[in-house]
């Protein structure tokens, strides 16, 4: 049975509240929210204005399923971040003008200019690059969380994945394998009821929370609009991997209120389907709470869009990368070379790190 947009979403659902949130956590939720959504915006302009090469893909709608995932994560463990999260890269501490850079092809961006558009990944901040056909990034997941039971490490893969992923044979054998070992893995479905123009009922006819169980392994379904219910639900995950208990499929039930891409007009989608989901806005929902707490989420907004526009002036000032470079980070370095064996720090702004 598939979900639709309009029915509670099948199986246990996990429980939403501040229970393991400070008021800082919240309000910190909110914040990368607003800033994936603006920072995506404003990359969507330049993408129009020419100055952004290939195609564009955002999140519009799907910002708590990436930040509320990545927030309930530790800094040790690897996210496996896919082209409508970039929500995770903010939580890890990338820098605005960092990705902008990036999806301009510039000098300073994550890829130094090798790479564009959301194919990128940096150790030292743990989010993975993307390889683009998916899901085979529940492959990779998979892996680290292979390697690190086999070295005896507390750590935690998570990946994200769309509901035409499931589809494939990739998804299949990643959750038999995680399964069978019980592996420290997190599979986040982010169910957004469309793969390209194809919707959900025309995709499956077995539910996703039951496809986990037939892997021996739990799954749990969330409203994917609510960032708190999403970090509730990876928290719980991810203790329970940590203590050995195998991975979890989470549904996150969303929209994605754009286009496939910036190419894709999305008229496929029913009109009264997108204004439906339009009222479940996943910032508003946010800023509501935060509100709540007494924060001024007004005052919060045009510190996001201050800092948006001094990174976009700091991107577009950055120079293109020199040709001669090309090779640099991109096969394995010549005797004499350096090359970076050991994870380094990186700024954290998830969970417990505001309390």
């Amino acid at each position: 049975m598939a979900t639709s947009s309009t029915e509670v979403p099948s199986g246990p659902t996990a429980p939403a509240g501040p229970a393991h949130l400070t008021p800082g956590d919240r309000v910190g939720l909110l914040r990368a929210m607003l800033l994936m959504r603006a920072v995506e915006a404003r990359a969507m302009n330049l993408y129009r204005q020419g100055k952004v090469p290939g195609s564009f893909y955002d999140g519009f709608g799907q910002e708590a399923v990436s930040v509320g995932a990545a927030w309930a994560m530790s800094a040790a463990d690897r996210l496996c971040v896919l082209h409508r999260d970039l929500g995770a890269h903010l939580v890890r501490g990338v820098d605005p003008a960092t990705i902008l850079s990036q999806y301009m092809g510039r000098e300073a961006g994550v890829t130094g200019g090798r790479d564009g558009n959301v194919h990128f990944g940096d150790r030292r901040t743990g989010c993975v690059g993307m390889t683009s056909m998916l899901p085979d990034m529940m492959l990779v997941a998979t892996g680290m969380a292979m390697a690190f039971k086999l070295r005896g490490e507390a750590r935690c893969a998570l990946t994200w994945f769309g509901d035409g992923s499931t589809s494939r044979g990739d998804f299949h054998e990643a959750m038999n394998w995680a399964g069978v070992q019980r592996l420290p893995v997190i599979f986040v479905l982010e169910n957004n009821q469309f793969a390209y123009s194809t919707p959900t009922h025309l995709q499956y006819a077995v539910d996703p929370i039951e496809r986990a169980a037939g892997y021996g392994f739990p799954g749990v379904s969330v409203d994917g609009n609510d960032a708190e219910a999403v970090f509730e639900a990876t928290r719980e995950a991810r203790e329970r991997a940590i203590a050995g208990g195998g991975p979890t499929l989470i549904e996150a039930v969303t929209m994605r209120m754009h286009g496939h891409g910036a190419h894709d007009d999305m008229k496929y989608v029913p009109k009264a389907l997108v204004e439906e989901w339009r009222k479940k806005d996943p910032i508003d929902r946010q800023s509501a709470r935060v509100a709540a707490l007494g924060h001024d989420v007004d005052a919060l907004r045009e510190e996001v869009r201050a800092q948006v526009e001094q990174a976009t002036e700091v991107a577009l000032a950055g120079p293109m990368p020199d040709p001669a470079t090309a090779t640099d980070r991109v096969f394995h370095p010549r005797d004499g070379e350096e090359i970076l064996l050991e994870d380094g720090a990186a700024p954290w702004s998830g969970f417990g790190a505001t309390s």
